[in-house]
């Protein structure tokens, strides 16, 4: 990224801060005092009167709270209205608990199963369950999801990275974390999951490839982020959801290999 770039990049977040976040500029001056005092430890980012997000004061960890409330990034609205009020979700690396949070509020009798792999990530993601009143429908696990019922090594840099994960930098932390399959995870839900969301840091294609057809029959959409993973592709994956009748119906490539894609077996309005 140029300084240039650097620059309209920070310049947008202070705006998103402003406009997005009721508590914008007390948002602005925890996190520019962060690198100069050490403090806060903790952002609040109050969405609205309903809605707060808590997350560790560091860029990585803040990246899915604007991505989410102030850039609608998985396009809720547009992908899921029509599902009704109690759609069935997996949030697959729920991180905080952003997607979980908004799938949640859009649907309000909806359920999500959220799986978060990191230990010190999950605990935030169970915190922000609590705080806006969505644990009776909001279910939160400590697991990985992959190809594989039992444990994994995970790379985890503590702090609300939204960079764990098997793509993490090197010299990441790595740690033992229990990890389940697809079909596991999706029989945890309470009725046919209808809407999964993935976003693994390069873990999607172990866990999608090595799922079985049938993992799938009841779901009606897909969003997930595919990552540059050495000898992998996004088409691996599109040909995968194609044979279980998932079709694409939107991407958004952010390089030649990583980006942002749209799965349904319906057709969207």
């Amino acid at each position: 990224m140029t300084t240039i770039e650097r620059f309209r990049h920070a310049a947008r977040r202070v705006g998103q801060t402003l406009t997005d976040f009721e508590n914008g500029p007390r948002l602005l001056g925890a996190i520019a005092s962060r690198p100069i005092t050490g403090r806060p430890d903790e952002l609040v980012f109050r969405v609205d009167d309903q809605l707060s997000v808590i997350c560790p004061n560091r860029p990585g960890a803040r990246v899915p709270v604007y991505e989410v409330f102030a850039e609608d990034t998985y396009r809720l609205g547009w992908f899921t209205s029509d599902l009704g009020d109690s759609p069935v979700a997996v949030d697959i690396g729920a991180h905080i608990g952003c997607f979980s949070l908004a799938f949640a509020r859009q649907h309000p009798e909806g359920q999500v199963e959220a799986f978060e792999a990191s230990p010190s990530t999950a605990v935030y993601l169970e915190r922000n369950v609590d705080r806006n009143g969505f644990s009776g429908r909001v279910h939160c696990h400590q697991v990985a999801v992959a190809s594989k019922t039992g444990t994994l090594i995970f790379a985890d840099n503590v702090g609300g990275s939204s960079l764990n994960g098997i793509t993490a930098p090197e010299g990441a932390k790595q740690i033992e974390v229990p990890c389940m399959t697809v079909a596991d995870a999706f029989a945890s839900a309470v009725a046919g999951v209808e809407v999964v969301k993935i976003d693994t840091e390069g873990a999607e294609y172990d866990m999608v490839l090595n799922s079985a057809s049938e993992d799938w029959a009841s779901v009606r959409r897909v969003v997930m982020e595919y990552h540059d993973v050495p000898g992998h592709s996004w088409p691996e994956l599109e040909a995968f959801f194609g044979t279980v009748g998932l079709s694409t119906v939107a991407h958004e490539p952010v390089s030649p290999r990583q980006g942002t894609v749209w799965l349904s077996r319906d057709e969207l309005a």
